[in-house]
């Protein structure tokens, strides 16, 4: 074998190497919404909803919503229903920022159920791109 060759081939292992590498991160997704608009939210329900389709069973989806994306986890907002699919039918969690409820004077009591609380919706996802997690942004 030449060195030519022999060069080629670890060329391609090292690709396929790297696209194995790529799946694997996608097996952990934290999608972010910081914006109260339902169009935007119905795309980002779309993509949770692709994601499990595409990645299957084996992969964790999370929802963050911060900023003027939190009222979209209120119980009474226009995409509640699909707030809970994407939590019973796509196995996705759904993280409420508290900063974003206090600044909005909600209380947990005004959002839809099963919803999980973080400090900081931000902050969460940035510990999640540190672990490795792929960041998606509809």
């Amino acid at each position: 074998m030449t060195a030519r060759l022999r060069l080629i081939l670890a060329a391609l292992i090292a690709a396929f190497a790297l696209a194995g590498a790529g799946h694997a991160l996608a097996e952990k997704i934290v999608v972010q919404v910081s914006d109260g608009n339902p169009v935007t939210w119905n795309q980002a329900l779309n993509v949770v909803g692709n994601l499990r389709e595409v990645y299957g069973a084996g992969t964790e989806i999370e929802l963050v919503a911060f900023g003027q994306g939190i009222n979209m986890l209120k119980f009474d907002a226009p995409v509640s229903t699909r707030v809970v699919e994407a939590q019973k039918s796509l196995g996705a969690k759904i993280y409420a920022c508290e900063n974003s409820m206090a600044k909005n004077k909600l209380a947990k009591s005004d959002m839809a159920p099963d919803v999980v609380y973080v400090r900081a919706g931000v902050e969460h996802i940035i510990t999640r791109q540190r672990e490795g997690w792929v960041n998606l942004r509809p």
